[in-house]
């Protein structure tokens, strides 16, 4: 089996035991759209792997072939040495909390995963006067961009989008612009946005919500966020998820007041050697 094939496989095995697809988003777009151009890729036969990007490492090994040290055997390759390296549990695993402590990593953030069924009844959402809340038009991606990169200047991640990570979103399969809405104050400017997604039938996301700075206060995250949630609502999906850093105590308050809540097996651990 190719390794590119390994990869397909475990990740396969573990979506089908239940757990979370060990290769994020950002992971997963890097593959599809470079492939292994500046990564290394370690397997161990076709039982795990452990793919190494840009000061990253995404280590993942079958359920049927955990405790043989396989996962002691890739880590071993890929945290070799004492340099900067940063690796997601997804799902707080103990085992990934005992090879991260091995090899000198430390927890450094939980994501958390926050749920809502849709069954519960969504409040009326009342637009401030001078907004528009509309679908993504074409002309609308330098201000997209900008709100980003406004809104998340200090995150590691979705911070740093640029028009080709953009490009790259739009091109999958699940996008639809019109569920990708804007604060549209008139002028050409957006004040915010809130891009939803639509995994399947069943269940949608609430995949960024982002507020230009300026126009911060005035309660406009949460008319966004409702905006979308509506929106997911009337496609007629089941449940809305989203992630939020456990510590973002203003967006944890926003979402609960929404309806959404959290289980702590719903945490992804991030792990960092400085």
């Amino acid at each position: 089996m190719e390794p590119l094939e390994v990869v397909a496989a475990v990740r396969t095995a573990c979506v089908d035991a239940g757990e979370q697809d060990p290769l994020d988003e950002a992971s997963q777009l890097r593959l599809k759209h470079h492939g292994l151009e500046g990564s290394t890729l370690a397997t161990s036969g076709e039982d795990g792997f452990a793919f190494s990007h840009a000061g990253a490492v995404d280590l993942a090994v079958a359920p049927g072939a955990r405790g043989r040290g396989v996962g002691g055997t890739l880590a071993a390759e890929a945290f070799a040495g004492s340099g900067p390296v940063t690796a997601w549990s997804h799902g707080d695993h103990p085992a990934a909390a005992a090879l991260a402590e091995r090899h000198g990593l430390r927890r450094a953030r939980a994501l958390w995963v926050m749920r809502r069924p849709a069954a519960e009844p969504l409040p009326e959402l009342v637009v401030p006067d001078g907004i528009e809340i509309r679908g993504y038009r074409d002309a609308d991606r330098d201000e997209v961009l900008r709100v980003n990169a406004s809104a998340f200047a200090h995150h590691p991640e979705q911070g740093s989008m640029d028009a080709e990570d953009l490009a790259g979103r739009m091109s999958e399969p699940w996008y639809d612009p019109a569920g990708l809405l804007v604060a549209d104050r008139g002028d050409g400017t957006l004040a915010a946005f809130h891009w939803t997604k639509q995994h399947d039938a069943r269940l949608g996301e609430v995949y960024v919500v982002a507020v230009d700075p300026a126009a911060q206060g005035g309660g406009l995250g949460r008319v966004v966020t409702l905006a979308g949630l509506h929106h997911l609502h009337g496609l007629g999906v089941e449940e809305v998820l989203l992630y939020v850093e456990s510590d973002n105590e203003p967006a944890v308050k926003t979402y609960s007041r929404l309806g959404f809540t959290h289980a702590d097996a719903d945490t992804h651990v991030q792990y960092r050697r400085p």
